[in-house]
């Protein structure tokens, strides 16, 4: 039997291995093959074959019959559509998905915005702005993706507003990661949320928080940095260990030094390079003990430490 006889076959498992076969010749005069399954074949092993193969064609046709393949009626066809289109990588093919980021159809708009964050699209902005007052979380979330990638300094207000405002927790925790992108005067204006975030009923959240401040290393932050040193969970104290070495403010050094006793290895070793890294000799003693720390990690981030303090 022929590709073309078994790819109209009655049996929908021999026109899903047709389309594998298809696949394998990697042909462009097969794409409408794909298309034509994807949006037509009334089984949906088929369909999500033909979504999972279209992965591979940045063509206008392929992003149209992913596009439309969102609104399937099975859920899994839906699923694999969307993963496809996130390999897209031409922006021109971004470009024919910006009406869907807007789509009445909240798993339609998430999918949509979540393929179009990495291709950077400039015309994107504008509906992931608008979408940040979805009623749906993950709709939120992704346009905080796509805005965050595309360094939209002028969304960071919105962004503060949802850190601190936003009923979903993973909403919050992306916006907060999201603030990192503001530079010069405009770190000032998003303090307020990163230190409201700092004390975010959410775990992640505050963990998010202390990361972005130790990206952007604002020196009025300290305060609020040393208080997430005594937070309940370390992976929040070990960011906040991160955040006030890159201050190199010395009145950090009680939290700092405390730090070393922890029981968990990783927030020692964080703790013994910020140590490092504000290099004041005040820091020695505490730093010299961790050097005979059970943990290798810990022991060499304290003789790497204490040799900077030194110089």
């Amino acid at each position: 039997m022929t590709l073309s006889a078994r790819l109209s076959s009655d049996d929908p498992s021999i026109r899903r291995i047709a389309l594998l076969e298809l696949a394998d010749e990697e042909d462009e005069a097969g794409l409408p093959a794909f298309v034509a399954a994807l949006s037509g074949d009334p089984a949906a092993v088929v369909r999500d074959e033909a979504a999972r193969r279209l992965a591979s064609w940045d063509t206008p046709e392929a992003v149209d019959a992913l596009a439309h393949a969102l609104l399937d009626t099975d859920p899994a066809v839906r699923a694999t559509a969307a993963q496809s289109l996130t390999e897209l990588k031409d922006p021109r093919s971004g470009e024919r998905l910006l009406p869907w980021a807007r789509h009445a159809d909240a798993g339609v708009q998430a999918a949509a915005l979540r393929a179009l964050r990495e291709l950077r699209l400039p015309a994107a902005a504008a509906p992931a702005a608008a979408a940040l007052g979805s009623p749906d979380a993950v709709v939120r979330r992704e346009a905080v993706g796509v805005l965050g990638w595309l360094k939209q300094v002028d969304a960071l207000p919105a962004l503060g507003r949802l850190a601190t405002g936003d009923p979903d927790a993973e909403v919050r925790r992306a916006a907060t990661g999201a603030l990192g992108l503001a530079e010069g005067d405009r770190i000032a204006a998003v303090l307020p949320a990163l230190e409201a975030a700092l004390a975010d009923p959410v775990w992640p959240v505050r963990e998010e928080a202390a990361g972005t401040l130790a990206k952007l290393v604002p020196p009025a932050a300290l305060v609020a940095l040393q208080a997430a040193m005594r937070d309940d969970f370390w992976q929040v104290r070990l960011r906040a260990a991160r955040a006030l070495g890159r201050l190199r403010n010395p009145a950090a050094l009680p939290e700092l030094t405390e730090a070393l006793t922890h029981p968990m290895a990783n927030l020692r070793k964080e703790a013994a390079i910020a140590l490092g890294e504000v290099g004041d000799p005040a820091g020695l003693p505490a730093l010299e003990a961790a050097a005979a720390d059970p943990d290798p990690e810990v022991r060499k981030a304290a003789r790497l430490a204490i040799g900077r303090v030194g110089r």
